[in-house]
C-alpha cells in the first residue's frame, strides 16, 4: 500500500485494527499470552479488537505482545508513522513526524525508537558471504567537529567520535556495529561470529584487518592513499556506500544523535539496505509484522 491508499486506513481506527490483525494474523488471532489459536472468543462488541483465549482465560487485543502495546496513540498513526519512516530513504526526524501526527515530541521520539526495535535483525540468524560469497569490512567516524560546536555548556563528550563497523556481504545484506575502538581484536571479535568462514574478506588498508586470511577463505586489501579499486573487484565501495547513506542521514535528517541511541539509527539504516530490493509498502508490511514479541518501555530507554 501506498500512502494514498493508506489514507482511507489511518482515518478509521477500526480499519487500522483489521489491517494489523491480518498482518500479525494471517491464519487467524493468536493469544500472546499463551500461544493458543483455538477457543479465541470474539468480545470486539465489548471493546474495539477485544478477544478473549479459552484456554489461558486472559483477553488480549492485537497490540499486546509487540511495540504497540501500553500506548495511547491510535493504531492509525502509527502505520502512518511506520510507513513514514519505510518510506524515507534517510530517514524521518522526530521533530517531523511530531508534525505529521500531532503528537507531542516525546511520543514521537519514543514511537520512532519502538519502530526501531521492531527493525532490529539478529545478526547471527544468517551468516554473511555463505557458499564462497564476498564480504567488505570497514568502518567510519560518526560524529561533528569540535570547533563547530558553540554550546557554552558543552561537555567532555563534545567532538568525541563514534565508530561504526560495517559488514557488507555483496550479495546479501549488512550488518552495521557501534564499537568501540578500531583495535584488531575488537574488529575481529565482531567479523568472526558474523561472517562465514569460506568467505573473502575485501578491506581497506587498516593493519588491524592484517590477519583475516588465517581464519577466513582469503582477504584482500585496498590502500586508499593510492588507488579506490585494485584489480576491478578489490574495493570497499558497498560498504563505503552504506556509510554515506548513514551519515547523510544522521547529518540531513536527525542532524544530532546521541551516541547512546547511535545503534538504534544504525539498525534502521541495516533494515533499510537489507530490504532496498522491496517496495515502500512491502517493506512496511514487513515492519508491522516484525512488531510481535517486542517491548521497548520508556524508562530504560532515557537511562544510561
Amino acid at each position: 500500500m501506498n500512502l494514498a491508499e493508506l489514507s482511507a486506513v489511518v482515518s478509521d481506527e477500526a480499519k487500522a485494527f483489521e489491517l494489523i490483525e491480518r498482518m500479525r494474523w494471517p491464519n487467524g488471532p493468536v493469544c500472546p499470552h499463551c500461544g493458543g489459536v483455538d477457543r479465541i472468543y470474539d468480545l470486539r462488541k465489548t471493546r474495539m479488537g477485544l478477544r478473549k483465549c479459552g484456554h489461558c482465560r486472559k483477553q488480549f487485543t492485537v497490540r499486546v505482545g509487540s511495540i504497540f502495546e501500553d500506548s495511547p496513540i491510535p493504531l492509525g498513526k502509527w502505520i502512518l508513522a511506520i510507513h513514514l519512516m519505510c518510506s524515507s530513504k534517510k530517514g524521518i526526524s522526530s521533530n517531523q513526524l511530531k508534525r505529521e501526527l500531532g503528537i507531542s515530541y516525546q511520543s514521537a521520539w519514543f514511537l520512532t525508537h519502538r519502530v526501531r526495535l521492531a527493525m532490529t535483525m539478529d545478526p547471527l540468524a544468517s551468516l554473511l558471504g555463505v557458499d564462497n560469497g564476498v564480504v567488505e569490512l570497514d568502518e567510519t567516524f560518526v560524529g561533528g567537529k569540535p570547533k563547530n560546536n558553540k554550546h557554552h555548556n558543552k561537555t567532555a563528550k563534545a567532538g568525541k567520535k563514534t565508530i561504526v563497523m560495517t559488514l557488507v556481504d555483496r550479495e546479501g545484506d549488512a550488518v552495521g556495529v557501534v564499537v568501540p575502538d578500531t583495535k584488531k581484536r575488537t574488529l575481529e571479535a565482531i567479523a568472526k561470529p558474523l561472517v562465514d568462514k569460506s568467505a573473502t574478506i575485501m578491506t581497506d588498508a587498516n593493519p588491524s584487518y592484517r590477519s583475516l586470511d588465517a581464519y577466513f577463505r582469503a582477504h584482500h586489501a585496498v590502500d586508499h592513499d593510492k588507488q579506490f579499486v585494485r584489480a576491478v573487484i578489490i574495493h570497499t565501495n558497498f560498504a563505503e556506500s552504506y556509510h554515506s547513506l548513514l551519515k547523510r542521514g544522521l547529518i540531513g535528517a536527525f542532524h544530532h544523535v546521541s551516541a547512546e541511541h547511535l545503534h538504534r539509527y544504525v539498525n534502521e539504516f541495516s533494515w533499510r539496505w537489507n530490504t532496498r530490493k522491496e517496495t515502500d509498502g512491502e517493506r512496511t508490511e514487513r515492519t508491522i509484522r516484525a512488531t510481535a514479541g517486542k517491548r521497548l518501555t520508556y524508562k530504560p530507554l532515557i537511562t544510561h
